[in-house]
């Protein structure tokens, strides 16, 4: 992998767990904006998890973050269909998931609270 692979795939990973790291509110208010789907978020999830693995192959991500981004693999889980904003309004996992993905973040960044990116595909992309 180049360093510019690198770079993207530490930005991409950022991104998603921000998103997974906001508060709830900030999470539906965000989900509804973008109108996410929870099949394009577990793509998103899938895709940070090999990251994660690479990454941490390569010596530049901790175990334990590792662990904390294969456990909001395993919690996320099962199928994924709808809007990601009626399965957070509806599901506990998502707590797990917050947590896991501050641990991550406070680790790497040193706060988990990080601005929410715009997304970058419409919508339509992952329907």
């Amino acid at each position: 992998m180049n360093p510019d692979d690198q770079d993207l795939g530490q930005r991409w990973m950022r991104r998603l767990l921000a998103v997974l790291a906001a508060d709830p509110a900030d999470q539906l208010s965000w989900a509804g904006e973008h109108q996410v789907r929870t099949a394009a978020l577990s793509d998103d999830i899938e895709l940070v998890l090999r990251l994660a693995e690479s990454m941490a192959e390569r010596g530049t991500l901790a175990p334990d973050a590792l662990e904390d981004v294969r456990t909001i693999h395993r919690l996320f889980g099962g199928t994924a269909t709808g809007w990601w904003a009626d399965a957070l309004a509806a599901e506990a996992r998502w707590d797990g998931m917050r947590a896991s993905a501050r641990r991550v973040l406070t680790a790497r960044e040193g706060d988990w609270r990080l601005p929410l990116p715009r997304r970058v595909s419409p919508q339509h992309v992952y329907d």
